[in-house]
């Protein structure tokens, strides 16, 4: 592949990542909004079970299509590092290694944080 390739193959890893944050960021305001109008207060638990199953699988698959966008991200990242003139964003993207591989720690953290928040607010913790 060439660098424009690589470069278009880039941006599509990128929007990979950002829109499967799209499903949880809504599930979330969903449940948030539904939190701060007491829908869930005097729930049965079963509903509140149901809550946090939903989020629980919303956030993994969208984890897990994040992560895996990343790691073919690292593999373009190493093929421009093969192609022999960069532009200057040929090489920008290059150097991006470290922060991809930062993405996913963080991805993953916030998840776990995020997912416990969620476990506490609808369990009324």
């Amino acid at each position: 592949m060439n660098e424009l390739e690589l470069i278009k193959l880039w941006n599509q890893k990128r929007s990979q990542i950002i829109s499967a944050q799209m499903g949880p960021t809504v599930m979330l305001g969903v449940i948030v909004i539904a939190l701060s109008f007491g829908a869930l207060t005097d729930a049965p638990a079963a509903i509140s079970y149901l809550v946090i199953g939903v989020i629980a699988s919303t956030g993994l698959l969208a984890t897990i299509s994040q992560y895996a966008a990343i790691r073919e991200a690292e593999a373009l990242v190493k093929d421009l590092g093969n192609v022999a003139s960069l532009s200057a964003t040929g090489t920008v993207i290059k150097d991006s290694a470290s922060y991809l591989s930062m993405t996913k720690l963080v991805i993953v953290a916030l998840d776990v944080v995020v997912f416990v928040l969620v476990v506490m607010a609808v369990m009324g913790l």
